[in-house]
């Protein structure tokens, strides 16, 4: 089967213009003038007229979750909520799973756990610990598209923190297989005035205190030199802290293969606007203030930030602490990856952004970074995956809509402009119109990726 995709506002080129996309099994084979006289009865073409036609949303910041935790989320849940809101690829963390992705044989019972529940496709990361080097480069030869660690706690005692003299360990391995090390940058020391002075933990200003600016700030140095040092291509994940953006800055301008993405949380709310109590907010690190917010989107559209995730981290309702409001007993993480589109859309259109931006930012940036050749763009030969997103329609996210396990979400409430209507996967729509129910997605792995 053909299909001629027609939009008079298709994202080609990094530019918004007419045009018509020839698909042909699972790949863009032609991109024509969207009045192009086709001259063939076996093409079914389908006009969107003035409905936006951007390539598939790239999340490269999951947490799926599954095995060992699939009450908090699962493969078939998330994967479901992605195709709603657009995204067509997902790469999923090496925690928060049971087993965490540390060795050959926890991914493979990742991609087994996974069979025929994708709705999209998924990627996979694996993990540095301390002590599993030797697990590196049998996990970059059986597919992970980059690793994780972290500098702090990160919240589950199978997945405990790395040191300095952890990462020089793993560099190399890393740097020679060609994957990316992702950081999670807190570099914990004393809080001033911080949490112990403060007694009431419902109060979001008392979790904000106690995980500081200076802990990112130490965390993206300790990775600037790093970077500079080794050459390796190393990420900072999730930076919340506008503070480091002039150390990530100067690095670069050096020509150092460090990046950066932030999260659409960051990106969205600021600490002076969150409700005390309202532990759907909490993160790691936390939601900053709105001046923190506002140098973040500069840096989106200057290039200093790479690309825009939604670091995806549901749990169960219990473990939020939803009865109880306590910011500092509560699983941090946000769910929401359903809304990223529309979410980022919503704030780049007040800053200014065209599609385009919003594209690059959440589609090909991200491909490129985790190098996934054929995802990201529309482009001939690459994989026929499209968003169909209507930019005028105003909705409220509602319970009801939310396709992920729980419905503990921030952005519950929230009125937003822009609605994904279709999704398509590899030439198939997996959302929208005559979608069907059966998943369609596959797993990616890194031999796979051209």
């Amino acid at each position: 089967m053909r299909t001629l995709l027609k939009s008079r506002r298709a994202i080609i080129d990094n530019e918004v213009r007419p045009a018509a996309v020839l698909v042909e099994g699972e790949k863009i084979r032609e991109i024509l003038p969207y009045d192009a006289d086709i001259g063939s009865s076996n093409i079914r073409i389908v006009d969107y007229g003035d409905l936006a036609l951007m390539p598939g949303v790239v999340d490269t910041h999951v947490h799926i979750n599954e095995p060992g935790r699939t009450e908090w989320e699962g493969f078939s849940t998330a994967t479901a909520a992605a195709a709603k809101g657009g995204i067509t690829t997902l790469v999923d963390m090496p925690l928060n799973c049971d087993p965490v992705t540390t060795t050959v044989a926890a991914l493979q019972s990742k991609v087994k756990a996974c069979s025929n529940l994708l709705h999209v496709d998924c990627g996979f990361y694996g993990g540095v610990i301390p002590g599993n080097v030797a697990d590196l480069e049998p996990l970059i030869d059986a597919g992970v598209l980059g690793f994780k660690s972290f500098l702090i706690h990160s919240g589950i005692h199978e997945f405990p923190h790395v040191t300095e003299a952890d990462i020089r360990a793993a560099i190399p391995i890393l740097k020679k297989g060609g994957v990316p090390y992702l950081m999670h940058a807190e570099l914990e020391s004393p809080v001033i005035n911080g949490s112990k002075a403060a007694v009431d933990h419902r109060r979001y200003s008392t979790y904000l205190a106690s995980r500081p600016r200076k802990w990112e700030n130490d965390a993206v140095e300790l990775m600037a030199r790093l970077a500079g040092e080794t050459n390796a291509h190393l990420h900072v994940v999730h930076l919340s802290s506008s503070d480091a953006l002039s150390t990530l800055a100067a690095t670069r301008q050096r020509g150092v293969p460090i990046t950066v993405e932030t999260c659409h949380h960051y990106l969205t709310y600021c600490a002076e606007e969150i409700p005390d109590g309202h532990t759907e907010y909490k993160c790691a690190p936390p939601i900053r203030e709105r001046e923190n917010r506002e140098q973040l989107w500069k840096s989106i559209a200057d290039g200093t930030i790479d690309f825009a995730v939604s670091d995806h981290s549901p749990c169960t309702p219990n473990l939020k602490e939803r009865h109880s409001g306590d910011f500092m007993k509560a699983w941090g993480g946000i769910a929401g990856l359903q809304f990223s589109l529309s979410v980022f859309y919503n704030g780049a259109k007040a800053r200014g952004f065209d599609l385009a931006q919003v594209s690059r930012a959440l589609s090909a940036s991200p491909a490129a970074f985790v190098g996934l050749k054929d995802k990201g763009s529309i482009a001939v030969g690459k994989d026929a995956d499209f968003a169909v997103f209507d930019t005028e329609v105003m909705f409220r996210v509602e319970p009801g809509m939310i396709a992920h396990r729980h419905d503990v979400s921030p952005y519950i409430g929230m009125q937003l402009t822009g609605l994904v209507k279709e999704t398509w996967l590899r030439g198939q729509r997996v959302f929208g119109g005559d979608a069907p129910i059966a998943p369609a997605g596959r797993p990616i792995l890194r031999s796979s990726t051209g």
